[in-house]
């Protein structure tokens, strides 16, 4: 956000307020007393403890849905508490998860990453030998699929975790891929590449060469540490701004060839249906979209008065322009605030003053990429989509009601 932008902002804000929060009583001067916290000694460190969020904070998890029954296990998934997320980086422990065979526990002293197929030189490399090479790191988003698969055309979810907690945003750190299939040496009539995970399920997808050797990294670190286990430790592949399992976890193979492999994955999972009755393939790029965090789902307003409206936009086809608000169901839009940093595939933070008056309203963002693509309605989307059976790519504009009561819902399909 540009320092003018930011003034503004506050500006706005404070006249919104009025002292309205004041008259409230929450911020009342009152004779502060001496908390028992003051008066003795605190917990001292504990070397060997890996650092834990507050007791405090022990509500902020992820969950798996609760609208779809697992019961198996196996192929799974747990969900980002996108609510308590007050910035663009997602801490490792609330990541997103998705496994479709259970998560392995490997020893990175004894796995090995093997590039073959079209290629002048085959070669399997050790972890030590991956880190070894030049790295790189990169703040991008990380988005699978089916979030939103179940919230399409009528309020299945309760809370944004339900609704969009498949969504995480991350720094990655490793190698550019194009360093290692350098060394490998590409065959010139090699046009796809395979990446193969070591978990049971073998996962694994085909991508064109071109996504390789632009953007997509073969991945070791998160945020500041290893991977974890849940996220593809010890090695992975990130390819940014596409969906979440082409970024195969727990990367073991990596093959070149002149034709895509045609997996299950890629057949009967993964799939668009269109309006013709067909299936698209190969439909891997998460489209522009946004969503209001902050008031949301299955959070309670504490009365009128000054809001600050927030939430994320972010876009698998570049960085995110601009992002409109309504507090009427989409009657009447005003451009929100878009905070700084802005960065490509990546989460981006935007907010907008709100002065409840508490009467019934809807939120909803609608966010514009810098391709100019600009996030659909569900009608919008309808024209160039069949919403039928197991659906994915969901990026639809979001609806919060807030009612007289300041109870907020999630109102998809009913706007």
């Amino acid at each position: 956000m540009a320092k003018n932008d930011r003034r503004d902002f506050l500006r706005r804000s404070a006249a919104l307020t009025g002292g309205a929060l004041a008259a409230g009583g929450t911020a009342r001067a009152a004779p502060l007393a001496v908390p028992a916290t003051n008066q003795e000694p605190g917990r001292i460190i504990e070397e060997s403890a890996y650092g834990v969020p507050s007791k405090f904070e022990a509500h902020v998890k992820r969950r798996r849905s609760d609208v779809l029954k697992n019961r198996q296990n196996l192929s799974d998934w747990s969900m980002t508490p996108l609510q308590y997320q007050p910035g663009i980086i997602t801490p490792n422990g609330l990541v997103f998860e998705r496994h479709h065979a259970g998560t392995p526990d490997i020893d990175q002293k004894t796995h090995r990453l093997a590039i073959h197929g079209m290629v002048k030189q085959p070669l399997q490399f050790t972890m030590d030998d991956i880190v070894r090479y030049p790295s790189v790191s990169r703040f991008h988003f990380h988005e699978c699929s089916g979030n939103g698969l179940t919230d399409w055309l009528k309020p299945a979810s309760t809370t944004v975790q339900q609704t969009h907690g498949l969504l995480s945003g991350v720094l990655w750190t490793g190698v550019p891929a194009s360093t290692l299939l350098d060394e490998a040496g590409i065959d010139p009539k090699g046009k796809w590449v395979l990446f193969e995970g070591a978990d049971a399920s073998a996962h694994t997808r085909s991508i064109p060469l071109e996504k390789v050797l632009d953007d997509t990294l073969i991945v070791y670190a998160m945020n500041g540490e290893a991977l974890r286990p849940e996220n593809g430790y010890p090695v992975r592949v990130v390819i940014p701004g596409w969906e979440g399992n082409v970024s195969v976890k727990w990367l073991r193979r990596v093959k070149v060839a002149d034709q895509p492999w045609y997996f299950r994955s890629e057949t009967a999972r993964y799939t668009d249906p269109m309006p013709d009755g067909k299936w698209r393939q190969f439909s891997m790029v998460m489209e522009c979209k946004s969503v209001i965090t902050s008031p949301s789902g299955g959070q309670q307003l504490k009365g009128p008065g000054f809001y600050e409206v927030s939430g994320l936009a972010w876009s698998g086809s570049g960085k995110i322009r601009g992002v409109d608000v309504s507090f009427d169901g989409g009657k009447n839009w005003r451009e929100a605030v878009v905070e700084d940093p802005v960065m490509d595939k990546s989460l981006t933070r935007f907010k907008a003053a709100w002065n409840w008056d508490g009467t019934p309203a809807t939120l909803m963002s609608r966010a514009v990429d810098s391709n100019g693509y600009v996030q659909p309605s569900v009608a919008d989307l309808r024209k160039t989509r069949a919403i039928v059976g197991f659906v994915q790519h969901n990026n639809v504009i979001q609806p919060w009601t807030v009612s007289a009561n300041g109870e907020v819902r999630n109102a998809i399909g009913q706007v």
